[in-house]
């Protein structure tokens, strides 16, 4: 009996080491994927540009907005589901410029956990065992037409 819990109370310590949250870090870059179909067919018709890319004069700034997104990482890579929750907060940034009046999403970063990534090429993405997250802050402009 005695060698019974001592077995139980192992595998008990094995399984929960396995179960702790993977809370990892990790860079992908945009621009090819933001050329997908699954990306034009997601995000809305508002021009998205990352820090250090360029871009039409600015008009009229509106602000800087920021978004938080997370979705469902099961059975995905980590790449897949942090393009898909980058598609997610892109969205979200597009619907606020909208909301505004305003005609494009300039200077994107990265700002996961508030602690900023600036890039021109990639984005940066939360990846755990079962969820994924993106957290992005931009300024929102009209840009001359």
């Amino acid at each position: 009996m005695k060698n019974i819990l001592i077995v139980c109370a192992m595998i008990g310590m094995t399984l929960s080491t396995q179960a702790m949250a993977r809370d990892d870090r990790l860079k992908f870059p945009f621009e090819e994927f933001l050329k997908t179909e699954k990306a034009k067919e997601a995000l809305l018709d508002i021009p998205v540009f990352f820090a250090g890319q360029q871009h039409g004069a600015v008009e009229k700034k509106w602000g800087e907005a920021t978004t938080s997104r997370k979705t469902n990482a099961f059975n995905k890579s980590d790449q897949e589901a942090c393009q898909w929750v980058l598609l997610s907060a892109l969205k979200s940034l597009q619907e606020r410029a909208i909301q505004e009046g305003m005609n494009a999403v300039i200077n994107i970063k990265s700002n996961y956990k508030h602690q900023e990534f600036v890039s021109s090429s990639e984005f940066e993405c939360g990846a755990g065992t079962f969820v994924a997250g993106v957290a992005l802050k931009a300024d929102i402009v009209k840009l001359v037409k």
